[in-house]
């Protein structure tokens, strides 16, 4: 389980959150994000002895800064430098180059993945079966992908950060005639929507709208939390009755 990363920093890390959150905000989001999915990993592994946890990272340096956010498990690759597709490429093969049967490349975007997911994928991906197993964001991309084997077609003719990476892909698989297995759809956080989303899931008494809820990100949502006592409500989630909001967190 390969969770591609990138060591927070200020100023360059989940841009799009900033506004409404601020730079620095923004990085210690992402931080949190980083704690959350690494800890849910954790806690797969700790069910599945057979399931190991990598942080797929860059860039080449921070490993000291990255190393205090993730369970003391958890093992880490370097990214390659290159396109994006080419760093998933990258992080496929080069995890099945150090023996795994199978690799699974998460995004670290989705803090309150319900971890059912996880545990059907991990059950999946033990069948013996040349597959893919993908779980579709929202917004048209893909918060996971599991292989049995390297298939660098999945990987070319993308469109990157685009809502057409999902359908992109799975038009790959099919001009491969490669099995495919689809997880329900979750959501990644960037930016000002998705972020509602988020704050809807994890603050569900005072929302506008219900949404589905994932699984607890303890972290984001202490975090989260603080902004919003702190008198940031309206700045970061905009509600019909700031008041109500911020009384209701504080008690």
């Amino acid at each position: 389980m390969g969770v591609m990363m990138k060591t927070p920093q200020n100023g360059l890390s989940k841009t799009r959150l900033s506004p409404p959150l601020s730079p620095e905000e923004a990085t210690n989001i992402s931080r949190c994000f980083l704690k959350d999915t690494s800890a849910a990993i954790e806690e797969l592994i700790l069910q599945d002895p057979f399931v190991v946890g990598f942080a797929v990272y860059t860039p080449v340096g921070s490993e000291a800064n990255l190393g205090e956010l993730l369970p003391p498990r958890f093992k880490m690759l370097a990214q390659r430098e290159a396109d994006f597709g080419r760093r998933l490429l990258g992080a496929t093969e080069d995890l099945f180059s150090l023996g795994f049967s199978a690799v699974c490349l998460v995004d670290s975007d989705s803090p309150t993945l319900p971890f059912g997911n996880l545990q059907d994928l991990a059950a999946l991906l033990k069948e013996p079966i040349d597959r893919m197993v993908i779980g579709p964001c929202t917004d048209g991309g893909y918060y996971l992908l599991g292989l049995r084997q390297v298939h660098a077609r999945l990987f070319e003719d993308i469109n990157w950060s685009t809502s057409r990476v999902y359908g992109q892909t799975i038009d790959r698989s099919k001009q491969i005639n490669l099995q495919t297995i689809v997880l329900p759809a979750w959501y990644d956080v960037d930016d000002q929507f998705s972020l509602n989303r988020l704050l809807s899931e994890l603050f569900p008494a005072w929302a506008k709208e219900r949404v589905t809820q994932g699984s607890p990100a303890p972290r984001t949502e202490q975090f989260l939390r603080q902004i919003l006592v702190e008198g940031g409500a309206a700045r970061i989630w905009p509600l019909t009755s700031t008041s109500v909001l911020t009384a209701g967190v504080k008690s």
